[in-house]
């Protein structure tokens, strides 16, 4: 049997419970992986002072936007690949991949060339203070360019991931990380570098990955072969990376925005607020990217099961997934809510302001994420089961739709608190519209079950 014809049996026949962990473990480690490059580097920063904390804040948008540059070749062409793999078509297969990671890099080339021409102004922008910027400068100046690197990472993750290679990207994230956890103290202590130091190691890191990759291209490891002599203009599949990829670069680049916006709007109120907001979002980065690598286990068994009209299944898959998850979130916003003192001050132990706010802020949050496993499970149904128009809405809704106007105006009406509770007010309304349209799909259900039934029992009858 190939490995095709296993995916599928896997998932027709496999236990769900037992399903959901062996698609969902690996990405989950891999998204863990990550998160923490962020978290690692805010740690260390955290250190040398309030300013340069809140640099590596400032900064750390351009990382999410970079990431769903890579993310709109390497989804897009994932996605692609996986069909093509299942029609044996292996020439196309290489053609798209080799197109994909050569676009994403000249893209990428081209994006941070742009960037480095205007730096001090989209710091600025990003919400640095006067006493921000050097420190922002000095880490970007080494980290923008460097981050061609993890454009090339994540692409190639997302490529070998269509292959069902998730261990081997799994290995090479793993590498990365935890190659930034030892050198980051050396490069920011040991040889005094500061914040430099933090940049310097993140690209060291991440470099190392690349170098795996390549072995993997290279030598072969995998059926996908890779090289500049299968680059294609082909209109078809650049349509097909797209298709995928752009919806995926919208919801990182309302990401990428959500915090610049909350940046540049605690700027006002100092580089305290900024480097509290910077500690929060990461911290919650390790939990939000814990869900997000279990849907992406969910989403193929919910697309299957509801493609092949088994309901019992797709039931049962999505019963787990709103218990798993939801246990998850539960648990996390606790553990956050009673220690969020010593989270916070781990990042900042010195700065009483920063604390104060981190605590505030992780607080508000935590409440509202014991809801997020609900929201996710919901948003990758809808997309699973090819309802593009709700899922879209709801993939916009968090960071997007219900965010910005917050963030807009409840700063106006309570000042640094409307910072604080934005997040969790956007969550509130994101988890009320993911009801109703679960109610509304729960009642479609009961429909087509119904139907489905009545449909095979005619059949019966028939015989």
């Amino acid at each position: 049997m190939n490995s095709d014809n296993q995916k599928i049996q896997m998932l027709r026949n496999e236990k769900i419970s037992i399903l959901l962990l062996k698609m969902g473990i690996p990405t989950m480690i891999g998204m863990l992986s990550s998160a923490l490059y962020n978290l690692i580097d805010a740690y260390f920063v955290g250190g040398l002072g309030t300013s340069e904390m809140g640099a590596v804040s400032v900064v750390f948008p351009l990382s999410l936007f970079f990431i769903g540059l890579a993310l709109t070749f390497g989804s897009g062409a994932g996605s692609y690949i996986s069909r093509l793999l299942g029609r044996d078509d292996h020439e196309r297969a290489n053609k798209t991949a080799s197109t994909a990671l050569l676009s994403s890099i000249f893209v990428g080339i081209i994006v941070i060339i742009a960037i480095m021409c205007f730096l001090d102004k989209i710091l600025i922008a990003l919400g640095a203070t006067e006493t921000m910027l050097p420190y922002a400068r000095s880490y970007a100046i080494i980290f923008v360019p460097g981050v061609i690197l993890n454009v090339v990472n994540v692409t190639m993750n997302n490529i070998a991931n269509s292959e069902g290679r998730t261990k081997l990207s799994m290995i090479a994230m793993l590498i990365g990380t935890g190659l930034n956890t030892v050198l980051d103290p050396i490069f920011i202590y040991t040889f005094d570098l500061g914040i430099e130091g933090a940049a310097i190691a993140t690209i060291i890191a991440q470099a190392v990955s690349v170098l795996f990759y390549l072995w993997y291209i290279l030598f072969g490891k995998g059926y996908i072969r890779i090289s500049l002599h299968n680059f294609s203009l082909d209109k078809t599949i650049f349509a097909e990376i797209f298709k995928v990829g752009i919806p995926t670069f919208i919801y990182q680049l309302l990401a990428s925005l959500s915090i610049s916006f909350m940046n540049s709007a605690a700027s006002g109120y100092g580089d305290s607020a900024v480097a509290a907001i910077g500690i929060v979002t990461r911290i919650f980065s390790i939990g939000t990217y814990v869900v997000f690598g279990f849907m992406k286990g969910f989403q193929p068994i919910a697309g299957y099961n509801y493609g092949a009209k088994n309901y019992t299944r797709l039931r049962e898959s999505i019963k787990l997934s709103l218990i798993w998850s939801t246990a998850f979130c539960l648990i996390t916003a606790i553990i956050m809510i009673i220690f969020a003192k010593p989270i916070v001050s781990a990042f900042n132990k010195d700065n009483a302001t920063v604390i104060e706010i981190g605590c505030k802020m992780l607080r508000a949050n935590s409440v509202m994420f014991v809801f997020f496993g609900f929201q996710m499970t919901c948003t990758i149904l809808f997309m699973a089961l090819g309802k593009a128009k709700q899922g879209g809405i709801l993939s916009f809704s968090r960071q997007g739709l219900f965010f910005f106007p917050t963030i807009l105006v409840l700063p106006r009406i309570i000042g640094l608190g409307g910072i604080i509770y934005t997040q969790a007010v956007a969550d509130i309304f994101t988890v009320i519209v993911s009801a109703i349209f679960i109610t509304f799909l729960k009642k479609e259900f009961t429909k087509m079950n119904e139907s489905h039934k009545n449909h095979n029992i005619s059949e019966i009858k028939y015989k």
